[in-house]
């Protein structure tokens, strides 16, 4: 048996599309955060499973959504990640034959409408599908990950992620992730400066745009190097100022 598990809020754009993607799982679990639009009553049209609580980080949010399951499996997807056909049948053919306890999925994702596939952005596998009792997500507030015990095997097919719909997405999210990457840096003790900013800004268009060649994916690629580089900038710069609060 499968189950799949989603977080949300306000995700009313996206999250039909991914549920219907996956409604052919054995069970669908959605923890929902405070959403105000209408992302709890799409959800309720496709599992009774529908919880509410309130906001502890990203990490926090899906092993609260995973200690709902109840399948030997479990895949975690993103309310703006569609699972295809072609990687279902990758999927029931993994967990049916047993040679695995856990596969990384490939992810493809779009920037303003044009799915990128250099810059770092592809493959981009992700370890979203394993045995139940056998993982457990970290409690960082960003960027959470699973931590898993036994063998771990590879799918081919992407999971499609519909990220950046469009340019106020893109700065709505660089100054979302900026502060909770700030904050996450702030608590390890990490310091900021603003050389220090600035560099890692430059650096991370340099890497992106010129290293990882996201000039091949053209005027996209252009300007997922800036952005990239100014979520960057902002999340020392917004380092900086924590530090500065605390003295």
């Amino acid at each position: 048996m499968l189950s799949v598990v989603i977080i949300t809020k306000n995700e009313e754009s996206y999250i039909a599309k991914c549920l219907e993607s996956v409604k052919w799982v054995d069970e669908i679990i959605v923890l929902d955060s405070g959403s105000t639009d209408k992302t709890v009553e799409i959800c309720k049209q496709f599992t009774p499973h529908v919880f509410e609580m309130d906001w502890q980080g990203f990490g926090v949010q899906k092993q609260r959504a995973l200690n709902k399951a109840t399948s030997d499996w479990v895949l975690s997807i993103d309310a703006d990640e569609i699972i295809s056909p072609e990687l279902r049948t990758e999927i029931e053919y993994g967990i049916n034959h047993n040679q695995y306890d856990a596969f990384l999925l490939p992810r493809l994702s779009s920037y303003c409408g044009k799915f990128i596939k250099h810059g770092g952005w592809y493959p981009d596998y992700i370890l979203r599908l394993f045995r139940r009792e056998l993982g457990y997500f970290t409690d960082d507030v960003i960027h959470e990950r699973v931590i898993f015990e036994g063998g771990i095997g590879k799918l081919n097919t992407p999971i499609l992620h519909e990220s950046y719909s469009d340019l106020s997405e893109v700065l709505e999210k660089i100054n979302s992730y900026s502060s909770l990457n700030a904050q996450k840096l702030f608590e390890r003790d990490v310091k900021s400066s603003l050389s220090k900013a600035i560099f890692r800004g430059l650096w991370k268009f340099i890497q992106t745009y010129f290293v990882k060649a996201a000039f091949l994916d053209g005027k996209h690629g252009l300007m997922l190097a800036i952005s990239s580089a100014e979520s960057v900038y902002y999340k020392y710069l917004k380092l900086l100022e924590l530090q500065n609060r605390c003295r």
